[in-house]
């Protein structure tokens, strides 16, 4: 993969001329394009961020996040994951400016669907980034082989075989992942 050096303004300009593109940003700076996902991979999607916007919306502890909202990392990486929250402390610290480019912060949750397309490794080293760069939960659904990874700070990867329901205790209280919609 090659780099391409951009300020953080040409990122953002390049993202927003080309809105029916999501890209990501690697910390050195490697520019990743990422086609659209499919209508099923689409539609997996919806269901687990509509899960995480209803609970999010009964408690008010954060802000929920879908697929094209974009992160700048710690590291400097810029990534979008499938869904992601972040605490309403943390987020009200930015600044309105901040809030509306890429967020300088980690969300302490995150969450990728892994299509058909998507590199398992590429993704357990995005999962792990997450982390490394203070994601307090990470959940990597594959819904071809019906594995759930689920990560967290100082914790091996714990995997979990065709679970029904993901619990994200503590960091997500009460949330209750139902993933009949997200197998299906």
């Amino acid at each position: 993969m090659q780099s391409v050096d951009l300020s953080d303004e040409q990122y953002f300009q390049l993202c927003q001329a080309n809105r029916d593109l999501r890209f990501e940003r690697s910390a050195k700076g490697e520019l990743i394009i990422m086609p659209p996902a499919g209508s099923n991979s689409s539609h997996r999607n919806i269901k687990l961020s509509q899960q995480l916007a209803n609970w999010s919306d009964t408690n008010g502890l954060g802000i929920e996040f879908d697929s094209s909202g974009g992160f700048k990392l710690p590291n400097g990486a810029d990534r979008s994951p499938d869904a992601s929250w972040v605490r309403r402390e943390r987020w009200e610290a930015l600044t309105p400016e901040e809030q509306d480019r890429f967020a300088p912060v980690c969300p302490d949750f995150v969450a990728e669907l892994r299509f058909k397309t998507d590199s398992l490794k590429e993704l357990r080293l995005k999962m792990q980034e997450y982390i490394d760069n203070g994601a307090l939960l990470g959940w990597l659904l594959d819904p071809q082989t019906r594995k759930v990874e689920i990560y967290r700070p100082g914790l091996p990867v714990e995997v979990l075989d065709n679970p029904e329901r993901l619990s994200g205790e503590p960091v997500l209280p009460g949330f209750v992942l139902n993933l009949a919609a997200i197998w299906a």
